[in-house]
């Protein structure tokens, strides 16, 4: 089809106003599930320290009437510390930006700041749940707290080849092998004879399908009507307690974790602040800090399926 003689065009125009959405869309991932789940405290130091015990063991026979008390020996607790690490993020916005009206915004300084609270929580998150190694640090060298798995002693199934890490210390990656009911079940049993009732799941998002093909559901899919499908488990009922089943993209992929939210905490020395950097030209800088650490108040509330096939 030929166009009309002369038709004036876009294609020649000079003066059409842009059109921008005022929306500004952001996919990346941003749940923090390990962090949002487990509670808070404030610490006065770098190193914080928190303290564990354990009943004696259950004693079944009786005693001799009129017997003579032999007197037990008092067991002391066991005192266990972690170390706060430093996370900041940071933005820096010239004069002229800061002055402009840019689409979506109000202010560009306050959106890089919201930006730049979200991936400091996801900094956060992968710090606290994965195998960072509790380390002191220097004055050269970055002070790092011990990550989730790095505690996990009492309640675990690990690969060929793999070994505890133990009050914070580097874990040993063992052989992988692939996620099974079984291996889930062992660590739930050890955990309910250890006196532990996690009821958090975390796991990557490949082992978060595995487990909805566990074959304890009636079949791997569930027609609920006509047009839909349920295809997921988000709740795994075992012999010992149900398990909230949360994917993340911050967990290790290789290892489910098995949460009781009321024994980890991150513990504060100085929660979220922002600071203003001094200005050295035509440019603001403000910089979002937090000094932080994980408290696992007692690793045998909690288990890990370690050494796990990633795909």
């Amino acid at each position: 089809m030929a166009k009309v003689t002369n038709a004036f065009d876009t294609y020649s125009a000079t003066a059409d106003r842009e059109d921008l959405s005022n929306i500004i869309y952001n996919i990346s991932p941003m749940q923090t599930p390990f962090m949002s789940s487990i509670g808070t405290r404030n610490v006065n130091n770098v190193v914080f320290d928190w303290q564990t015990e354990s009943l004696p063991t259950p004693v079944a026979t009786g005693e001799l009437e009129g017997f003579e008390l032999s007197r037990a020996a008092a067991t002391a607790t066991v005192r266990k510390s972690n170390v706060c690490m430093i996370s900041k993020r940071d933005a820096t916005v010239s004069g002229s930006q800061e002055s402009s009206d840019p689409a979506g915004k109000r202010s560009e300084m306050a959106h890089q700041l919201a930006i730049m609270s979200k991936a400091l929580k996801r900094d956060m998150e992968e710090a606290l749940c994965q195998k960072g190694a509790k380390a002191t640090g220097s004055a050269s060298v970055a002070r790092v707290t011990g990550g989730f798995e790095n505690w996990i002693e009492s309640n675990k199934s690990r690969g060929a080849g793999g070994a505890d890490g133990g009050d914070g210390a580097a874990v040993t990656d063992g052989t992988q092998r692939d996620l099974s009911e079984d291996l889930l079940k062992d660590v739930l049993e050890l955990a309910f004879q250890n006196g532990g009732e996690p009821s958090i799941a975390i796991c990557g998002p490949f082992n978060k399908q595995v487990i909805s093909g566990f074959t304890g559901r009636s079949q791997a899919r569930q027609f609920v009507d006509a047009n839909t499908v349920e295809a997921s488990v988000s709740i795994y009922s075992s012999d010992f307690g149900e398990l909230q089943i949360l994917p993340s993209n911050r967990s290790r992929e290789r290892s489910l974790l098995l949460v009781d939210p009321e024994y980890a905490k991150v513990a504060y020395l100085r929660n979220f602040q922002t600071v203003d950097i001094a200005t050295i030209g035509d440019a603001e800088t403000k910089m979002i800090v937090v000094e932080y650490g994980l408290e696992v108040s007692n690793e045998a509330a909690h288990g890990v399926v370690a050494d796990l096939n990633v795909s």
